[in-house]
């Protein structure tokens, strides 16, 4: 019985051995494959560029009037790079650079090692795709890349407007071939035997020195030691010729086979291992009741109340007792959260009442201020121009008290106010307006902007004899972003953080210089929660921007319901 049972265990594993050798080649190609049009798809991301007519002019340029309009360009070109490049599904895009008429624009998810290195990225001509080794190239931590490289052609003009570098992290091979590299390795190597990537990132950049182990381009093979017996597979690439290797130990494929074989021999212990089944079938039958309440308790501690409690259990031991003082509980407990939300719900729309009505008060007041400073010009025709402007403002302030208006409504509001106040502060006040966003669809807290556009221009035209606001509206993933900017004077360090402090603390505040800010922070958090509000960056100097997060809001339709 034992003779027959080591043929059949020898026959058996020769069996999943030559199995294997068939499907890891497959494996391998599709592999192949995969990272070929990975690669293929990133080459074609230049394009991109030319779907932006500011990034295409920036190419274009050749000459600079000035360093300042040079730096503008890197700043728009780089920034471009990011968002199109490095914040979206391309994860494994470690840095973008792009080469045009002597000038290098980059962006970099990580450090690159040395600056100079910056200056003079290496072009490889018909080479698109070259590996980290062959370049001067380094990023912090060493991480292992493959460089990309693709021409950028003006097809309006019929001529090359400078050379993409994409760096893409080796890395996103793990995902490729991650159901090969149980139990085995994995690597590939380029037409000189070079390693591009390894499941042992130590080895990637070493040459693979046993090339005769590699009889074959495609297929299996087994190598006889005396120590080890691996099996392995080989596939070449069609595109780049590159070979991809796969080796794993044969004793790893009969790892099942040992399992079923020494399984076999402990059958001979099987009334013990029943004994021990009807052990612990009996403690269970036992501890179950404990058992289902342990985790009732469970999903209560984690906020789950709505879980099924027997009322009244049949029996009448402890356990029975103690679920049914448990369901009591439970059920008050749930009763008391209810009773709670209630009241701080109406806690809340008080406050959020009182919030609405202190921002009216200071809006009035700037804006009769303006048209105090042109009536005593006698500036007729402005005043009426002025006039009618103010009374259309005062019809939205009273005719409208929903808590949530159309964005376009609330546009037309701040058009108006900044209209009033170029009237008044002439050619020392410009604004621009930016909607990109249908708003007659989606809707807003009612003045969250005027309160920061009115703060934009009084800083602003206190610093700068040539004040500039600009206010955008756009609708970025699940978000609504409303964007308020100037050239003002800035915010120093300290006063910004305990800005931004003050924005955390209590919503009830005194009124004081940063009151509008607060008060519309404040609106937006009860509403919404603190995941939405405001968020300022500024630098002395450099100008204030505002940024205002809110969820999306829409109209269903008749009723003027709003989700």
């Amino acid at each position: 019985m034992a003779f027959l049972g080591f043929i059949s265990y020898h026959h058996y594993t020769k069996s999943i051995e030559a199995q294997a050798g068939e499907f890891f080649p497959q494996l391998l190609k599709q592999a192949n494959m995969n990272i070929d049009k990975q690669i293929m798809e990133l080459q074609k991301l230049n394009e991109l560029l030319y779907s932006s007519s500011s990034v295409m002019s920036i190419l274009r340029n050749e000459e600079y009037p000035n360093q300042s309009t040079l730096l503008r360009d890197k700043f728009e070109m780089n920034t471009y790079l990011s968002n199109a490049y490095l914040s979206g599904i391309h994860y494994d895009i470690i840095a973008v650079f792009i080469q045009s008429n002597n000038r290098l624009f980059h962006h970099s998810r990580v450090d690159i090692v040395s600056e100079a290195q910056l200056e003079h990225v290496p072009s490889y001509g018909q080479h698109q795709v070259t590996p980290f080794f062959e370049t001067d190239l380094r990023f912090e931590g060493d991480i292992p890349f493959l460089l990309i490289e693709r021409e950028i052609i003006d097809f309006d003009n019929q001529k090359s407007l400078g050379t993409m570098f994409i760096a893409l992290d080796l890395q996103f091979i793990d995902q490729v071939v991650e159901e090969m590299r149980d139990g085995g390795d994995i690597w590939l190597m380029d037409q000189d035997y070079r390693i591009l990537y390894h499941s042992d990132q130590s080895r990637i950049g070493e040459r693979f020195n046993d090339v005769e182990q590699l009889p074959v381009q495609h297929g299996s093979f087994k190598t006889l030691t005396n120590d080890d017996n691996k099996v392995i597979s080989v596939s070449t690439s069609d595109e780049h010729q590159w070979i991809l290797t796969h080796s794993i130990p044969a004793k790893h494929l009969t790892d099942r086979t040992d399992f079923v074989r020494n399984m076999t021999i402990i059958i001979f212990i099987a009334f013990v291992v029943v004994f021990v089944i009807i052990s612990i079938l009996l403690a269970w039958n036992v501890s179950r009741p404990i058992h289902r309440l342990s985790l009732l308790m469970g999903a209560v501690e984690r906020g789950d109340f709505d879980i099924d409690i027997p009322k009244h259990p049949k029996s009448q031991d402890e356990v029975a007792v103690l679920t049914r003082s448990f369901h009591s509980m439970v059920t008050r407990i749930k009763e008391l959260i209810r009773s709670n939300y209630q009241t701080a719900l109406r806690q809340k729309e008080a406050e959020l009442y009182a919030l609405q009505f202190q921002i009216n008060p200071h809006f009035m007041y700037n804006t009769l201020e303006t048209i105090s400073m042109m009536v005593e010009e006698d500036d007729k025709e402005t005043v009426v121009e002025v006039v009618s402007i103010l009374g259309k403002m005062l019809r939205y302030s009273l005719s409208n008290k929903d808590e949530a208006v159309l964005i376009a409504t609330e546009v037309d509001h701040i058009r108006d106010f900044l209209t009033i106040q170029k009237y008044r502060f002439e050619d020392r006040l410009s604004f621009s307006i930016e909607q990109n966003i249908d708003g007659q669809q989606y809707f807003t807290p009612k003045f969250i902007l005027q309160p920061i556009v009115e703060n934009a221009v009084k800083y602003t035209i206190e610093d700068k004899e040539e004040a500039m606001v600009h206010v955008s509206v756009e609708k970025v993933d699940d978000e609504i972003v409303c964007l308020v900017r100037d050239n003002g004077p800035g915010i120093a360090p300290e006063k910004l953080i305990e800005l931004e402090k003050q924005l955390k603390a209590e919503l009830m505040l005194k009124k004081d210089s940063s009151f509008g800010l607060k008060n519309v922070h404040a609106r937006i958090v009860m509403m919404y929660g603190e995941s939405y509000g405001l968020r300022i960056h500024s630098e002395v100097g450099g100008g204030t921007e505002i940024i205002i997060r809110l969820p999306i809001m829409r109209y269903l339709g008749e009723g003027g319901s709003v989700e």
